[in-house]
C-alpha cells in the first residue's frame, strides 16, 4: 500500500484528494460516499511512508477537533470512532473497541482476557482506575505451576503456559460493565452491534494476525476449536487475506449484550471451566470451577498519581507494578537535564536518541525494576513497603536512587532498596499478548485501557469463538528463592498476579491558588508489551515532556530502555538504526558500548496508543510497529 499523507475530510466536504477503497473504508466509519462527500465521517489517516521491516515510516500526527480514538487495530478504532461521532462517551467507545479487538485481533486481548483502566471524568475532575486482572482459582496453590499434584510432582503438560494451569478468571467483560454502567450514555446492547456483524459477515485475516497464526500453529492445533478456526483442513495456518467468520463470537456477544453477569454464571461460565479443563492432546487441566467465575469482582483501586517537570502522571497501582516502576523511573529522571540529552536529526520518525539520554534512562529503569521484581504483587496478599507506593516513591529515596547513577559507566545490575521486607525477587515474564486503547471523547473525558490475553492467543484453549488468556503465568511458578525467602508474586488462591501494564494520563498544573484542583488533561498513553512496556511508556513521556517530539515523533522514535539485566534494548526494527554487523557501526549503539551497555538489537514490539490535548485541539499518534491508526471529528 502506498501510504502518503494525511487526509481529513469534513463532514459534506468535498473530496478533494484521492482516496483509495482502503483509506475511505478506514474514512467513512460506516458512513456512505456519494460523488462529491461524504457524511458524517471520522477524520482519516493515511499512514506515511513506506513499510520497512514491519515499521511504517514517516507516520505523521493526527490532528481532530474534540474527539479522538487510538487502537490497534485499524477496524476497531472505525468502530469505536462512530461510536464517539453518535455522542458516545469515553467508556462506550471502550466497550465497542474492545469486542471488535477480540475478532480481529485475537492474539492479543479479548473478552476471555483482563485489563486495567484509567478513566477522567471531565465533568468532576476524578481519576478512576479499575482493576480487571484475572484472579487464581481457589484450588490454585502456590505449587498450581510447577507440578500437577503434591503426589504427581511433574510439570504441567505441554508446559504450565499451554495447560488449563495458566488460565485466569477473565476479568474483562466485568470491567466494560461497571466502567459503562458508571460513564456510559449509549445502551449497552448496541455497543457490540459492530463486532457481531463483523463476526457473522466475515473480515480478512490481517498481515499481523496471519503472522501470529503462523508462528503459533503448532499450539493452535491442539485444541479443536482453534484449529478448525485458524488452521486449514491440512493443519497449514491460514494465510493474510482469508476471510474468517465466527458465529460462535457472535453469539458469545450476543450473550454479553443481553446480559454481561451471563459470562459469570451462565452456559458461558460452564463453558469456560468445560474448556480450561480439556485435555485435548494430553494437557493438565484447570482447576477453575463454576464458582470462581461467580465470585470475580472488579477492583476499584486508588490512583497513582505523581509529577514530573510541572506536570501530574497518573498510573495503575498493583498488581500492576506499570504505575510505581514508571513514576519510580521519572523521579530518579527529574533529578537530571534530560532537555540537554534529546534525540539528534528529529524528524517524523522521532530522530536519534543520544547516547546520554538512553544511558540515563536505562539506568533509572533498572533502578526502578529492582525495586518492583522484588516488592510489588497483589497488595490484597503482600503489602508494599511501608504499606504504601509511596515508600518506594519518595523524593529522599529517589534522590538517593539518582546519586547511584554515573554518567561514566552502567551499573549493569540494580540493587533494590533495602526496606527490612522478606520478599524474594521474582523474574519478569515476557509478555506480547497485548492491546493498548486510548480515547478521549467531546466532553473531555478519556480512558487508559490497557486489554491483554498475555501470550500471543493466551493459553491457546479457545472456547465460544474467543481465546482463553494465560494469565497465571504472570505470577512466579516458584514460591521461594533458592535461599527459600518467599516470593511476594506466588500463586496463591483468588490473588491477581502482577502486571507490568502501565496505562497513563497526564495533567497540566492545576489552576494558579487552586493546588486542591486537577489541572488540565494534557494526555493518554499506554502500550502493549509485557515487561518491556515501562520502557515504551517512559520513552514516550520523556519524549513529549522533555524533548518536545509531538505524539507521533514520540511514538515512533526508537524504542529503548532496560529492565534490571545487563543488556540494553535498542530498537533494531526502527530505521535510524544500523543493525549490520550487530550495530558496530551505529553510533548511538557504539556509544551505549563504550560506557559498558550491552545492547539487544531485537526488535521491538511497542503498540503505543497517545492522544495529547495541546490546547488547539487533539493530537494522536499510533505505533508504526502495529497496524494501529487515530481518528476522530475532522479539525
Amino acid at each position: 500500500m502506498n501510504y502518503g499523507r494525511v487526509v481529513r475530510i469534513s463532514p459534506l466536504a468535498k473530496v478533494t484528494a484521492p482516496l483509495t477503497a482502503g483509506v475511505l473504508a478506514l474514512a467513512g466509519c460506516g458512513a456512505e460516499r456519494t460523488e462529491t462527500s461524504v457524511a458524517p465521517v471520522c477524520a482519516v489517516v493515511a499512514d506515511g511512508g513506506p513499510v520497512v521491516d514491519g515499521y511504517r515510516t514517516d507516520m505523521a500526527a493526527v490532528h481532530t477537533s474534540s474527539y479522538s480514538v487510538v487502537t490497534a487495530n485499524p477496524v476497531a478504532t472505525r468502530a469505536a470512532c462512530a461510536v464517539l461521532r453518535d455522542g458516545g462517551t469515553a467508556a462506550d467507545a471502550l466497550v465497542t473497541a474492545q469486542a471488535v479487538l477480540g475478532l480481529v485481533e485475537p492474539q492479543s486481548s479479548g473478552v476471555g482476557g483482563g485489563g486495567f483502566l484509567l478513566y477522567y471524568d471531565a465533568a468532576t475532575g476524578a481519576v478512576q482506575a479499575y482493576d480487571g486482572r484475572e484472579t487464581a482459582p481457589a484450588a490454585a496453590t502456590e505449587n498450581y505451576l510447577r507440578w500437577v499434584s503434591d503426589t504427581d510432582r511433574t510439570e504441567p503438560k505441554p508446559d504450565a503456559r499451554a495447560s488449563g494451569r495458566s488460565i485466569g478468571v477473565p476479568g474483562i467483560v466485568a470491567l466494560l460493565a461497571e466502567v459503562h454502567g458508571e460513564h456510559g450514555r449509549t445502551g449497552w446492547r448496541e455497543l457490540f452491534d459492530p463486532a457481531v456483524q463483523l463476526a457473522d459477515d466475515g473480515f480478512d485475516i490481517s498481515p499481523r494476525l496471519a503472522g501470529a497464526v503462523a508462528a503459533a500453529a503448532a499450539h493452535l492445533a491442539v485444541d479443536p476449536q482453534a484449529a478448525d478456526y485458524f488452521l486449514e483442513a491440512d493443519g497449514t495456518p491460514k494465510p493474510a487475506g482469508t476471510r474468517l467468520v465466527n458465529p460462535a463470537y457472535a453469539k458469545t456477544l450476543g450473550a454479553i449484550a443481553s446480559d454481561p453477569t451471563s459470562f459469570y454464571t451462565g452456559a458461558i461460565a460452564g463453558d469456560i471451566v468445560a474448556a480450561a479443563a480439556d485435555t485435548s492432546g494430553g494437557r493438565t487441566p484447570s482447576q477453575m470451577t463454576v464458582e470462581d467465575l461467580s465470585a470475580y469482582t472488579v477492583k476499584r483501586r486508588a490512583p497513582l498519581c505523581t509529577g514530573y517537570r510541572g506536570r501530574e502522571v497518573c498510573g495503575m497501582p498493583p498488581p500492576s507494578s506499570g504505575g510505581i516502576a514508571v513514576a519510580a523511573t521519572l523521579g530518579v529522571l527529574e533529578h537530571f537535564a534530560m532537555a540537554d540529552h534529546k534525540p539528534t536529526d528529529i524528524d517524523l520518525n522521532g530522530g536519534r536518541p543520544s547516547v546520554m539520554g538512553v544511558h540515563l534512562i536505562s539506568e533509572a529503569e533498572r533502578l526502578a525494576y529492582a525495586d518492583r521484581d522484588r516488592y510489588v504483587a497483589d497488595t490484597d496478599f503482600v503489602a508494599l513497603p511501608g504499606g504504601s507506593p509511596q515508600t518506594l516513591l519518595g523524593t529522599d529515596y529517589l534522590a538517593g536512587r539518582a546519586a547511584l547513577i554515573s554518567p561514566q559507566h552502567t551499573m549493569g545490575t540494580a540493587k533494590p532498596g533495602e526496606f527490612g521486607t522478606s520478599s524474594a525477587p521474582a523474574p519478569a515474564v515476557p509478555e506480547h499478548g497485548t492491546s493498548h486503547v486510548s480515547i478521549v471523547d467531546a466532553e473531555g473525558n478519556a480512558a487508559s485501557l490497557t486489554t491483554t490475553v498475555e501470550s500471543p492467543f493466551g493459553s491457546f484453549h479457545m472456547v465460544g469463538g474467543f481465546i482463553l488468556n494465560n494469565q497465571l503465568t504472570d505470577f512466579s511458578a516458584e514460591p521461594a528463592g533458592p535461599d527459600g525467602v518467599v516470593i511476594a508474586n506466588r500463586v496463591q488462591p483468588g490473588k491477581r498476579p502482577r502486571s507490568t501494564m502501565a496505562p497513563t494520563l497526564v495533567f497540566d498544573q492545576a489552576p494558579a491558588g487552586q493546588p486542591q484542583h486537577r489541572g488540565p488533561l494534557y494526555a493518554v498513553v499506554g502500550s502493549p508489551g509485557g515487561s518491556v512496556i515501562i520502557q515504551f511508556v517512559v520513552k514516550t513521556l520523556v519524549g513529549m515532556l522533555d524533548w518536545g517530539l509531538d505524539p507521533q515523533q514520540a511514538v515512533s522514535m526508537v524504542d529503548f530502555g532496560a529492565a534490571n539485566t545487563p543488556e540494553t534494548n535498542v530498537g533494531g526494527e526502527h530505521p535510524v538504526i544500523d543493525t549490520t554487523d550487530d550495530g558496530d557501526h551505529d553510533p548511538l549503539v557504539q556509544g551505549l558500548r563504550a560506557l559498558g551497555h550491552q545492547v539487544d538489537l531485537a526488535p521491538q514490539s511497542s503498540g503505543l496508543s497517545v492522544v495529547v490535548d495541546d490546547g488547539d485541539g487533539l493530537v494522536g499518534g499510533a505505533d508504526p510497529r502495529r497496524e494501529g491508526t487515530v481518528m476522530g471529528d475532522a479539525k
